[in-house]
């Protein structure tokens, strides 16, 4: 059973005065059915930028995928658990769940390694992950952040515990 995140979303009422438009655990969360104990929160969703901050429809009310709009942003929360728990898992089949069939890197033997069209800022909410690169790999604990630059890349919890992830995705320029 994964996490619930409450999300409070504000907005503007019919007189043009603040108000919470939004309380409640975030209904759209995607369990990944090819790897056990991985789930996906998606919290909010802009398809412009500049972002529009007009109405009140819940911009996450969607299928969940991979990436953003090429110009937009996700707000995510991720829950990893432990490698033993989804390490050996379909992973083309959990890319292709979430529209992303074109992210693995089909040249690695970490059928998990992957590649988006994003600049994403990964905040460690809890618990600790590696974040596995080209060229090697760097341990995040609890408060640490990750600039994740549109690289290939992978993960790996290698405790007993999940670790909980905050991501914020916006759409970017691909690299070569």
């Amino acid at each position: 059973m994964p996490i619930r995140i409450r999300r409070v979303v504000t907005g503007h009422n019919s007189k043009g005065e603040s108000t919470f438009l939004m309380d409640g655990l975030a209904p759209n969360v995607k369990e990944m059915a090819s790897m056990p104990g991985v789930a996906l929160t998606d919290l909010w969703e802009t398809t412009t930028a500049p972002a529009n901050n007009t109405g009140s429809v819940d911009a996450a009310e969607r299928p969940v995928k991979l990436e953003p709009p090429e110009v937009g942003s996700i707000l995510r929360i991720v829950e990893f658990p432990p490698d033993s728990m989804w390490k050996g898992a379909d992973a083309a089949k959990a890319f292709e769940s979430i529209g992303a069939g074109h992210a693995p890197d089909k040249t690695s033997d970490d059928p998990m390694r992957h590649k988006t069209s994003t600049i994403d800022y990964i905040i460690v909410l809890k618990g600790e992950i590696f974040a596995i690169l080209d060229t090697g790999e760097t341990l995040l604990k609890t408060g640490d952040i990750l600039v994740q630059r549109g690289t290939v890349h992978s993960w790996s919890v290698r405790t007993k515990e999940p670790c909980l992830v905050a991501a914020i995705l916006i759409g970017a320029e691909p690299h070569p």
